[in-house]
């Protein structure tokens, strides 16, 4: 993990959690999460177009915040658990997703994660970042493996 993103991490999680268990990605991930992503699903999240100074990348419609995809993901299949997923929370919906402006509702899908599903484009599983406050920022983007998404459902880079 980056020392911009893992200092904070780092203080919240370590009293709890053995150092040999801290990480990110498939075969490092923490069992048991201090925030519960299943609490923050979307009841039918909007997936849209906005554009940033990487170009037009996939929001969450309703907050305007920038997507990822983790380049450790296999398709339709999510590696970020635990400290991962309190960092770059998943996308999750309880109800029936959408295709904004711009977005291929042929290319959204969902996967089981939990108790719960995450939004899927283009097979990779979609994921906000918690260093992003704002609409349109893209401050996560190359951070640990995380890339924003074009419409196309690539990562740029």
């Amino acid at each position: 993990m980056h020392i911009k993103h893992s200092i904070v991490v780092a203080a919240v999680v370590t009293a709890a959690i053995p150092a040999g268990l801290l990480g990110v990605g498939a075969g490092a991930s923490i069992a048991h999460s201090a925030v519960d992503p299943v609490a923050h699903a979307a009841k039918a999240p909007t997936v849209a177009l906005r554009k940033t100074s990487l170009g037009k990348v996939l929001v969450a419609g309703a907050s305007g915040r920038t997507l990822y995809l983790f380049s450790e993901d296999g398709k339709n299949k999510s590696n970020c658990t635990g400290q991962c997923a309190q960092v770059w929370p998943p996308l999750l919906v309880s109800g029936k997703r959408s295709a904004g402006k711009g977005i291929s509702a042929s290319k959204l899908g969902e996967i089981k994660r939990g108790g719960s599903h995450q939004v899927t484009y283009a097979g990779h599983p979609l994921y906000e970042f918690d260093g992003d406050s704002a609409a349109g920022q893209t401050n996560g983007e190359g951070d640990n493996g995380f890339y924003v998404v074009s419409a196309s459902g690539k990562a740029i880079k």
